[in-house]
This record gives C-alpha cells, sequence and structure tokens, in this order.
C-alpha cells in the first residue's frame, strides 16, 4: 500500500474535519438540529488538534464557529462578555462626551474623545475605532451619523449599555469586552484566543461565549445551539462534541 506524503494526509484530514459538519446536513428535506457528527471530540481536544497544527505560531488565533436556530422573529444574535483572558489588546475606544465627562474619559483611556469635532471626523471617515460610546447628551449629535456607525455595529444604544452617565466604567467594559454577532445564516463566527495560551484559558474563553450566546435563546437553549466547531488560522475545522 503506498504511504502518502505527511502533507497530503493532513491535508485529506483537514477536509474530513471540514465537511463533517457539511455532510451531515446535506440530502435532508428539513432540518435536524443539535447535530453531532461521528468525528466530533471534546473541546480540549479539539484545542490540542489545533495547536499540533499551528506549532512555532503562537500568534495566530482561535476562532469559534457557532450555527443557531433562533426562534421565529427573533432579532440578530449578538452580544458581548468579558473573558477570562482578553486577547485583542489593541481595542480602540471612542467616547462622544464634552466637559467633566470628557476629560474623564481621557483619563480612562479612552482612544479619542470629543464632542461636534469628532462627529464630523467620524463623518469624513478620518479616524478608525472598535467600540463607540456616549453620554446621552450627546445622543442628538451622535445620531446624525447613525446611518455611518449602524451598518457597523458602532452606534451608540442605551440597551446596549454604550450611551451612559457612567462614561468611566463603560470604557473599562469596552476595553475588556468582547463582541459577537451572527451573520445572516445565524452563525456566530468570532475570534475566541490566541493559539499560545494554555489549553485551559482557551477552553474557559470558549465556554464564557456559549453561555453568552446561549443568553440569546428565546426558548429552549438546548435547541439553540445546532452545531459548533472551532479553528485557527491554518488548522481544520473541528466539530465540537461538547460545546
Amino acid at each position: 500500500m503506498a504511504v502518502l506524503p505527511r502533507i497530503a494526509l493532513a491535508a485529506a484530514g483537514r477536509r474530513l474535519l471540514w465537511n463533517a459538519g457539511e455532510g451531515a446536513r446535506r440530502g435532508y428535506a428539513s432540518r435536524r438540529r443539535a447535530q453531532v457528527h461521528p468525528n466530533a471530540v471534546p473541546l480540549e481536544r479539539a484545542i490540542a488538534i489545533l495547536k499540533a497544527y499551528e506549532v512555532g505560531r503562537p500568534r495566530q488565533t482561535v476562532e469559534l464557529h457557532v450555527h443557531c436556530v433562533p426562534e421565529k422573529g427573533q432579532p440578530p444574535i449578538r452580544g458581548s462578555c468579558v473573558l477570562p483572558r482578553a486577547f485583542a489588546s489593541d481595542i480602540k475606544v471612542l467616547v462622544f462626551a464634552r466637559g467633566d465627562k470628557a476629560k474623564a474619559a481621557e483619563a480612562a483611556g479612552a482612544d479619542y474623545v470629543g464632542a461636534e469635532e469628532l462627529v464630523n471626523k467620524v463623518r469624513d471617515g478620518e479616524i478608525k475605532f472598535d467600540k463607540c460610546l456616549a453620554t446621552p447628551d450627546m445622543l442628538p449629535k451622535v445620531a446624525s451619523i447613525a446611518r455611518i456607525l449602524g451598518p457597523k455595529g458602532l452606534m451608540p444604544t442605551v440597551n446596549k449599555g454604550t450611551v451612559t452617565e457612567d462614561i468611566v466604567g463603560a470604557i473599562k467594559f469596552s476595553k475588556n469586552s468582547h463582541d459577537f454577532r451572527a451573520d445572516k445564516a445565524n452563525i456566530v463566527h468570532t475570534g475566541v484566543a490566541k493559539i499560545g495560551f494554555a489549553p485551559a484559558e482557551i477552553a474557559d474563553n470558549v465556554r464564557i461565549i456559549m453561555d453568552s450566546i446561549r443568553a440569546n435563546a428565546k426558548a429552549s437553549k438546548a435547541k439553540f445551539v445546532d452545531r459548533v466547531y472551532i479553528s485557527s488560522t491554518r488548522g481544520p475545522g473541528v466539530q465540537l462534541a461538547d460545546a
């Protein structure tokens, strides 16, 4: 029997793992929920597989892909959570505020702080940022650029806690929190850690995000999550058996 080169074996294994979830749902007239393929593995084993593929590349990102089944009429799945170990250290926070609130925001570590002049800079595309906060008095001004911030998921709102008088607390949360949102197919694609993190740290981050995603469920949390995969930059997509 011919012996396949190591690269060919790795490629074959990658295709098998990627196709595990896809093949499980083809040929069915109706969608089955909570599908677990025979090739699915426990979280700890999946992490070990990805670490083997990424040897010597500790900065590669570990990604989570969660197929959800929301109730009819449910809003898009999105949320925030504070990870046990944050992995995005370069988050840029913009704050719309005046006077003492603006000074407090600068002291708390906000990257961009301002009022009307900052609104104009955002409108003109002069600055890039990851999180956007505002004090209540600034919301009417910020509303003028809602068409710019909204599609990016950056528009401050009271419901999300990004319009607040406690601007210092909001900045600290924004710097340490992790946001996720589903695409049009109700799949959440999000980074969770760096491959160089300890296995326990990666697992803790995954579980925190999964708990936060399930918190979106309007009815049965058991049926809300259909399939879960974990992957890395060069590694395969591995279905989790215990997510």
